[in-house]
């Protein structure tokens, strides 16, 4: 395994741990796969061979929430235990915001949870697309 790829599933794990995740096992291969996953959506939206070094904090973002996502989907995610304090209450990207309504108990805590991962999965979109080569 190369440095790259090292650094990249340290900062992954890092990502989940901010959000109070407790690795488990088996998550590294689940990690591992969607990270393939994950890098593959990303050549095939840009038409390009190696993901940008300009994009891996965006791919991360995007790996913990498919991650997180597929968790919770396989009922083997304690919502309840995640760390929504770590997450700023509003973001702003362009003309998208978006708001986690942390503290004030408006939401539920698996909706604060939904509106993360969406988040995590979708604010880069904008910026990938940047990358995008056309095809001929």
């Amino acid at each position: 395994m190369k440095k790259e790829d090292d650094n990249m599933i340290g900062n992954i794990e890092k990502r989940l741990q901010g959000f109070g995740y407790t690795l488990k096992d088996g998550d590294k291969w689940l990690i591992d796969f969607i990270r393939g996953k994950i890098e593959n959506i990303i050549k095939l939206d840009c038409n390009i061979k190696t993901v940008p070094i300009e994009l891996k904090e965006i791919e991360v973002d995007m790996i913990v929430g498919e991650f997180l996502f597929t968790k919770k989907n396989m009922g083997q995610l304690d919502i309840e235990s995640l760390n929504f304090e770590a997450v700023e209450k509003s973001i702003s990207e362009g003309d998208t915001k978006v708001d986690f309504a942390i503290g004030s108990g408006s939401q539920t805590p698996e909706q604060r949870f939904d509106t993360l991962v969406n988040y995590l999965l979708t604010y880069g979109k904008n910026k990938i697309l940047t990358f995008r080569c056309l095809r001929w």
